[in-house]
Formats: C-alpha cells, sequence, structure tokens
C-alpha cells in the first residue's frame, strides 16, 4: 500500500475491537498516525485534546452514539468525517450526512476500499486541494455576492466566511464554475465525490443542505435551481440585490 503524500492524524471511533484494530491496522500502513476511541465521551475527549486531521466514526456506539458525536464534532470545528455503518436503511445514511458526514461506508466494507475513502476525502480537505476539474489552477470564483477560492478552500457571501462541510464546499465550486449548465446527480457522484456508482441520496442531501447556507429562501432557491427530470443548475445571475 503505497504512502501518502502528507500523512495525517486520524481518530478510529468503534466499539468493536476487531473492526477497530483491522482498520487503524490498514491506516497505520498507509503512512498515518491513528488514534482510537471505544466510545463516544474517548472520541469527543481525544478530539478535544489532539484535533484529528480526519475521524472514522461508527454510528453505533455505547454511551453517545455516532450521530449525536458527529453533531457535537460539527459544533465545534469542521474536521472531515466518514461515518461506518451496519444499518442499511436509507434513513440512517441520510441522517448522517444531514449532520455534515463526509462520506459513508457500509459494514461489511473492505479496509482497501476505506483507505482510499479517507485519503480522496484527506485530499480535498487541504488548501490547494482540487476541487473538480481544472478548478486548482483557478482565481476565486465569484457570484451572486459569494466569492469561493479553490485554492485555500475558503468561501464568503456578502463578505461574511460561509462555514461549509468539505463536500459542499467541493460542490458550490464545481457549480460555480460551471453556470448555467444543468447537472444530473449520477455527474455530480461521478465529478465531486469521485464515485462512479452510489446512494444518489448522498447527492440530494449536500444540495439541500448547501441551499441553506447560500440562499435568501432555501425552500424557493434562485441560485441551485431544479432541473426537473434532469438534476441541478448554478444560475450565476440570480439572487437579486440581497445577494
Amino acid at each position: 500500500m503505497s504512502t501518502p503524500a502528507i500523512p495525517a492524524r486520524i481518530l478510529v471511533v468503534d466499539d468493536d475491537p476487531t473492526v477497530a484494530e483491522v482498520v487503524t491496522g490498514y491506516l497505520r500502513r498507509a503512512g498515518h498516525t491513528v488514534g482510537h476511541a471505544a466510545d463516544g465521551h474517548a472520541a469527543l475527549a481525544l478530539a478535544a485534546t489532539d484535533v484529528p486531521d480526519l475521524v472514522v466514526l461508527d454510528l453505533m456506539l455505547p454511551g453517545i452514539d455516532g450521530l449525536e458525536v458527529c453533531r457535537r464534532l460539527r459544533a465545534e470545528r469542521s474536521v472531515p468525517v466518514i461515518m461506518l455503518t451496519a444499518r442499511g436503511t436509507e434513513d440512517d445514511r441520510i441522517a448522517g450526512l444531514e449532520l455534515g458526514a463526509d462520506d459513508y461506508v457500509t459494514k461489511p466494507f473492505s479496509p482497501r476500499e476505506l483507505v482510499l475513502r479517507v485519503e480522496s476525502v484527506l485530499r480535498r480537505s487541504r488548501p490547494g486541494a482540487e476541487s473538480g476539474e481544472g478548478q486548482e489552477r483557478r482565481g476565486p470564483l465569484r457570484a451572486a455576492g459569494i466569492v469561493v477560492d479553490p485554492a485555500n478552500r475558503r468561501a464568503s457571501k456578502d463578505g461574511q466566511e460561509l462555514a461549509l462541510t468539505l463536500r459542499e464546499f467541493d460542490l458550490l465550486a464545481h457549480f460555480m464554475a460551471r453556470p448555467g449548465r444543468p447537472h444530473s446527480r449520477e455527474e455530480l457522484m461521478r465529478d465531486v465525490w469521485g464515485w462512479e456508482f452510489g446512494d444518489l441520496s448522498t447527492v440530494t442531501v449536500h444540495v439541500r443542505r448547501l441551499r441553506a447556507k447560500i440562499e435568501v429562501d432555501p425552500a424557493a432557491p434562485l441560485l441551485i435551481q431544479t432541473v426537473w427530470g434532469v438534476g441541478y443548475r448554478f444560475e450565476a445571475g440570480a439572487g437579486g440585490p440581497q445577494s
């Protein structure tokens, strides 16, 4: 397994000792520094004292469950989160995504696949990371009072910093680099998430979260418009004088 260009500090949170041992072992062999917590309380304590670059978080935990741990982590900082879950229902996956999880892997899973997902998220989380085709070579993107700086992974609206998750930032940058163009959910999953296939509700949830942060009225979006039967389109000239 190749060593990552920039090793990261990763916190694995799982109460199953076998799963934890396998996951931490693979991540360490990939060159990362890995800590482990077996419950939600320990995870929050470790994250507070030694802020990780990424958290691999099991949904089912004793004491504080993974959803609540994710909620508290996201309230404190923008650390990327990949959720592990044995639950297969769409509601559980959506709940994690709504709380700001950047990715999820359903048990049973391939440890090698998890390492690839971790490294994909880490690459996109670092300043100067690629956020869609060619965007690493662009200057700041501007539209409707929104400024996105792909090189430094910062975004603002009307001069106020936007608190975006990793995937929300990538999605906004992708839209703004291609104004007026319709995008299917399958295309967004491929180009923003880097997945050739997957649960398309992931895209739907992230669009909804992004609208809540950039639209004047998320229930009647002007910037990220739904193209019925196709997907979504970013209207750079929308938003009116309020933008």
